[in-house]
């Protein structure tokens, strides 16, 4: 098949281990991450141009951040980034060079904000490591040529996640081990396909264009300039409603510039099971105002609501996405 040397991949970096580099090779955990720009990384990926087939290679370093310390000013702007080079029409796809630990977080927001009509038909594809570029053996390398192999794949749309050669949805993707290479999963849905040697093979189908759980259009992205505040609270033995009085009163002292808080997600026990202190707490901050919805903190499976259910649920969402989620709903 003929290649259209006029096509174009996209690569956006962000840092990440991906990018780290620790004073020894033999170390993989005491690095420091997004220490590497994405044009000097790509250039340390041997084979790259054979698995670009021809096609013209595009980077710009969006941010240079460890993910756990994303922001929403950088979900903004690589959004917006992502959305401009998908509106290009010799675009073929992206990839995003990105942290593990909240990688999940980003590709559902991207999943939620970029239109349906740029991802209905071209590829998304966020992409990690789990060593430090300076490894003596990186696995960043290999999964970059993996993304690259399904941005290029015919049909390939959405925005997914590969490592250590397992392709996952945005929704369902997650981190599931702090130090293992293959260190993600899709939990009971499974992962979209595997990509072996530079070939992708599908499992699944390749994920649907955004649904409205908590859509928002990429113009609203672009005007925001305070995200709502939603917070995380699990439930657990002897859980107490003292963090959720103290959020909903602010009654920290030392944060009283804090936003107030307008939406509360809980990662609840079981199927969606709440300590009745907790809940006595949530549903006196429900009656304030506050947006409260009820995800499970079980690795896998979702919250089966019942005719009593006090609370909505998230639809199957884990607590850090239902969380974006919930902030999303609140924009509108």
């Amino acid at each position: 098949m003929a290649i259209n040397n006029f096509e174009k991949i996209v690569f956006l970096g962000t840092g990440g281990t991906i990018a780290g580099t620790a004073a020894s090779s033999a170390d993989n955990i005491a690095y420091t991450a997004a220490q590497v720009g994405v044009n000097q990384l790509l250039d340390a990926v041997s084979g790259l141009s054979r698995v670009l087939g021809g096609r013209t290679l595009v980077t710009e370093q969006v941010a240079q951040i460890d993910s756990k310390d994303m922001s929403f000013a950088v979900w903004q702007q690589l959004a917006l980034r992502v959305s401009h080079y998908l509106s290009q029409s010799d675009v073929k796809g992206i990839v995003i060079t990105h942290g593990t630990d909240t990688l999940e977080e980003t590709a559902f927001f991207l999943h939620a904000v970029l239109p349906a009509s740029q991802v209905a038909s071209k590829p998304v594809v966020l992409t990690c490591a789990m060593r430090p570029a300076s490894s003596a053996a990186p696995d960043g390398p290999q999964n970059v040529m993996d993304a690259v192999a399904v941005a290029v794949t015919p049909g390939a749309h959405g925005v997914v996640a590969v490592c250590a050669g397992t392709l996952h949805g945005a929704v369902d993707v997650q981190k599931v081990h702090p130090y293992r290479l293959d260190a993600f999963n899709s939990g009971d849905a499974g992962p979209l396909g595997y990509v072996e040697e530079g070939a992708v093979r599908l499992v699944r189908n390749w994920p649907l264009a955004p649904v409205d759980i908590a859509q928002s259009a990429i113009e609203n992205i672009a005007s925001v300039t305070h995200w709502p505040r939603v917070e995380i609270v699990m439930s657990y033995a002897g859980a107490s409603g003292a963090m959720v009085d103290a959020l909903v009163s602010q009654g920290d002292a030392q944060r009283l510039d804090a936003a107030p808080v307008r939406g509360l997600v809980v990662a609840a026990t079981g199927n969606g099971t709440v300590h009745h202190e907790l809940q006595a707490a949530l549903i006196r901050a429900q009656t304030a105002g506050v947006k409260v919805l009820l995800a499970t903190r079980c690795a896998s499976g979702r919250v089966l609501p019942t005719p009593g259910s006090v609370f909505p649920d998230s639809k199957g969402l884990s607590p850090v996405k239902a969380r974006v989620a919930l902030m999303l709903a609140l924009l509108q």
